[in-house]
């Protein structure tokens, strides 16, 4: 059996650097959040489809993983606890910007439009397309597809049926295919 010592002597320095946060270290946090900053901005920019709310999810996420650090059990990785913290907190955070009349007026929310996109140099890619998407196919399709959940799990997250997750999921593939072949 070959050791990937890299791999292991980079887990273990994490483990050591998550053991020191604990412990109430915040030059270790700063480093935690360097190594992680980006990656969890891009996901709640892909949630959001908003610069502005994916830059207070992820200061939400940091206090948060601040407080909460201890309740990492270490049997996943870091980096999907985090993931799975960010995914969470986003969603609540849209939850919470939505105010009722705007659920009852409008029951489709539109995602960033093609010239907001443009004029965003941190996306890249298939980040343009995801961004343009309507929320609840946005959410579905990043979940999923970028994150890596179940449609049960998502139905579950979202409040939907695991069929309507399914159905946003496929819809947002179409958009997305659509906008790629007509650029």
């Amino acid at each position: 059996m070959i050791i990937d010592a890299k791999h292991a002597f980079e887990k273990e320095q994490e483990h050591a650097l998550i053991d020191r946060c604990i412990n109430g270290c915040q030059r270790s946090f700063a480093d935690l959040f360097t190594r992680y900053e980006k990656k969890v901005y891009a996901l709640s920019l892909r949630l959001s489809a908003d610069p502005s709310a994916a830059e207070d999810i992820t200061q939400e996420v940091f206090v948060q993983v601040w407080n909460k650090l201890a309740q990492f059990q270490g049997q996943s990785k870091f980096s999907t606890w985090l993931y799975s913290v960010t995914s969470n907190i986003a969603i609540s955070y849209l939850r919470k910007q939505k105010n009722w009349l705007q659920r009852v007026v409008s029951s489709e929310d539109v995602g960033m439009e093609s010239v907001e996109v443009d004029a965003c140099p941190m996306l890249g890619g298939l980040d343009k397309l995801i961004v343009r998407l309507p929320e609840r196919a946005r959410l579905v399709f990043v979940l999923h597809a970028v994150e890596g959940y179940r449609h049960e799990e998502i139905a579950t997250m979202l409040n939907m049926a695991v069929g309507s997750s399914k159905s946003q999921y496929h819809r947002a593939r179409q958009l997305m295919q659509e906008w790629y072949e007509n650029e």
